[in-house]
């Protein structure tokens, strides 16, 4: 390729002015970005307009990278540290040319340090940069798993790599060449395992091998392998972290590590379990910094923002409820509304177990079950600090609830979490734990019902013309309605789903309802409910499908038939 300058290029073909180009070349020479970054950064052009250029200037061809599949064995082609250096990837290769995917083909010191080191000709294509670094964590992903597992293998007759004498570095870099490899791979599955979003990180020891899976997006996903010889490494690298007892493998552990990965501080919550081929560890992963904890993060819009706002902001005393299923996000709620009702004005104190996120201005206490300090314990204390506002993680007995319903009902207003599966239903759990309708009439001010639905992946999102039968179990009358679904790529796993937002019902506790609850009628609270402007979560469910957020299928895998 004839060398051209990316800026006089873009000039002859009309992109941008001369004055934009002085500019921009003004601004690189204090940010030291390429030019292609500095003008789309400013404006000047957008990243579609200077693909189409370099395309229609040059004759190099356009890769969508969200559709291409690149053999694993590319990580081989070209090592990692350049790929990353100069953001590029190769996504074919034979003996004599290797094909390679760059934002900006330009960059004639990128082809030329690739070319020197494969010993290949280059043939660049032009990719989008989001998606060309999407690539290049996805082909390198499991390199630095699979190098240290190589490592600890040879390593494997010595004790160098052993995991007590491990130094307790826990900062995250897995291109820390100088870490035992033991180290190595443990940070390079929690890199992934953020890079991913990944929720929780399951070490599973089987009779052969030692399988990794995450879960993302709510579902479990393998990632890879380790051989059974190495996982007592892996594990006691875990429970060092933790500072557990390494030595003690018949009984199950808990314990907390802290750790730094790409300038984000993550907490860990480790737990063990004794199984019959060894320690089963799950590791939670929390961040310090609540992503989801926005009206707009969780999901709320439309008709039920409004209730939301309506019943968080009118009340001052009272109890509101977030109901749902395990892993529903209803601590993510529970967050929003503490973010939007702290204040200096307010003694806002939190009783959380776990303390999941850090909060500014709010009083967080961590629940142990094992030292004394129970809901209920730490509650009754509560109530003697003064307290406007009670946020209670989780009601899990009756002597919780009934301390928090007197409490509403003596001015605070108090918040917390139930399992149940809507909000009708929570009225009944309250009772079957203990507490007299009278106290849930008079304190429960309104009940949030959620439930997750994984969203489409945009990269693989495609329209089509829904069935009969999938209309009527939306509750839609036949119409010609568009609905889409994913058809599987490499960002999401093949699953044709990207990422969770929630669906919501809002039950705001009327007079009518209310006096259902006090007088403990089953069927006269379903019908008071049916008499109000309830919506139920059927209805988010509709209005996400309609609007190509989710698909049919996943709504019946998240409700069922219910």
């Amino acid at each position: 390729m004839k060398y051209v300058k990316l800026g006089d290029l873009l000039v002859k073909s009309g992109t941008v002015t001369q004055a934009q180009l002085d500019r921009a070349l003004e601004l690189q020479e204090s940010t030291g970005e390429r030019l292609g970054e500095v003008l789309q950064k400013h404006g000047f052009i957008t990243e579609k307009q200077l693909i189409d250029t370099l395309m229609d200037q040059l004759g190099v061809e356009f890769v969508d990278l969200n559709a291409c599949s690149i053999p694993p064995e590319m990580a081989q082609i070209l090592p990692k540290s350049i790929a990353k250096k100069h953001m590029v990837v190769p996504i074919r290769a034979n003996r004599t040319d290797v094909q390679l995917a760059m934002a900006d083909p330009l960059n004639f010191v990128a082809v030329e340090e690739v070319q020197a080191v494969t010993r290949r000709r280059v043939i660049p294509v032009i990719a989008a940069s989001a998606a060309l670094e999407r690539a290049v964590q996805n082909l390198y992903s499991n390199q630095g798993a699979m190098q240290a597992i190589e490592d600890m293998r040879r390593d494997l007759l010595g004790s160098q790599y052993g995991a007590a004498a491990q130094a307790q570095s826990l900062s995250v870099d897995e291109d820390e060449a100088d870490a035992a490899p033991a180290i190595r791979l443990v940070n390079s599955i929690i890199d992934r395992a953020c890079t991913e979003g990944a929720s929780d990180i399951h070490l599973e020891p089987g009779e052969g091998s030692m399988t990794i899976r995450m879960r993302i997006d709510g579902a479990l996903r393998p990632i890879i392998p380790v051989p059974r010889e190495l996982q007592n490494s892996v594990i006691s690298r875990l429970k060092i972290m933790a500072r557990m007892d390494i030595a003690q493998k018949n009984i199950p552990h808990d314990g907390r590590a802290v750790v730094t990965v790409r300038q984000e501080t993550l907490d860990l919550r480790i737990s063990t379990l004794p199984t019959i081929h060894g320690e089963k560890v799950v590791v939670r992963l929390l961040r310090k910094t609540p992503e989801l904890a926005t009206l707009e993060g969780i999901g709320l819009e439309g008709e039920n923002r409004e209730r939301f706002l309506s019943l968080v902001d009118s009340a001052r005393e009272g109890v509101i409820l977030m109901v749902g299923p395990t892993g529903s996000g209803k601590t993510s709620t529970l967050y929003a509304i503490i973010d939007r009702l702290k204040s200096e004005e307010v003694n806002l104190v939190s009783l959380e177990d776990p303390v999941e996120y850090h909060i500014d201005g709010v009083c967080q206490v961590q629940i142990n079950d094992k030292t004394g300090l129970t809901f209920a314990h730490v509650l009754r204390s509560v109530l003697r600090q003064d307290p406007d506002i009670i946020a209670v993680g989780e009601i899990r007995d009756g002597e919780t609830a009934e301390i928090a319903m007197r409490a509403a009902m003596t001015g605070h207003l108090v918040l917390s979490t139930v399992h149940t599966n809507n909000a009708a239903s929570s009225v009944d759990r309250l009772m079957d734990i203990g507490v007299e309708p009278y106290l849930i009439a008079g304190a429960v001010k309104g009940i949030i019902s959620q439930r997750l639905v994984r969203k489409v992946c945009p990269h693989c999102r495609r329209p089509y013309v829904p069935p009969p039968e999938e209309q009527s179990a939306l509750g839609l009358e036949p119409g010609d309605y568009l609905f889409y679904r994913g058809t599987g790529c490499g960002e999401c796993f093949n699953t044709g789903y990207r990422g969770r937002t929630g669906v919501f019902e809002i039950l705001p506790v009327t007079p009518a309802i209310r006096r259902a609850i006090y007088a403990h009628s089953l069927s006269g609270l379903e019908a008071a409910i049916q008499n109000s402007d309830f919506q139920p979560i059927i209805a988010d469910c509709r209005r996400l499908v309609l609007e190509g957020v989710t698909s049919p299928e996943e709504i019946h895998r998240v409700l069922g038939d219910g």
